[in-house]
């Protein structure tokens, strides 16, 4: 298993692995990887990383910027993150989020927000924060992962590219 950035040759396996992996998805949107191609298109995908076996693309991880209303800075954005379905359940994406985590560290990252299952995403150190909100997102799956200084307050805005039709 091999973790790696995207190269633009990436690029429609990506779409493909994000529409696969999100077409049986009740929670899904079924425009994920449209999501990831208006992120690129607006130099807002900050972190973009795939998971490669045997060498081939199976698995992959965006990061971008959030807004928070409390003036909190350099916080990240998770999602969408896809796995190909006859490869889940072997720790692709477990070694896809922790690699990405390490690489927002890098970008001096205060931490991580996402929507998800929190079952899944609790083992990662994730957690509902109840001064933390996004519309639209019921609180119990909006989850935050603070590197330094605790919980932000207020309203969490991810880019306009997850809003894409």
């Amino acid at each position: 298993m091999i973790i790696r950035s995207e190269t633009a040759v990436d690029r429609a396996r990506i779409a493909e692995i994000t529409q696969i992996a999100f077409k049986d998805c009740p929670h899904g949107t079924h425009n994920e990887h449209r999501v990831i191609d208006a992120l690129r298109e607006a130099n807002a995908l900050a972190v973009s990383l795939v998971c490669v076996i045997d060498g081939a693309v199976v698995g992959h991880i965006a990061f971008s910027p959030v807004e928070i209303s409390d003036g909190s800075t350099s916080w990240y954005g998770l999602g969408p993150i896809s796995v190909l379905p006859q490869n889940q359940n072997a720790g692709i994406g477990s070694a896809l989020l922790q690699s990405g985590l390490d690489r927002i560290r890098e970008l001096g990252a205060h931490g991580c927000v996402l929507v998800g299952e929190p079952r899944y995403y609790e083992r990662f150190g994730f957690k509902s924060c109840p001064e933390f909100f996004c519309d639209g997102v019921p609180p119990e799956n909006l989850l935050v992962l603070p590197f330094d200084k605790g919980c932000p307050k207020g309203k969490i805005t991810f880019h306009p590219a997850f809003f894409v039709e």
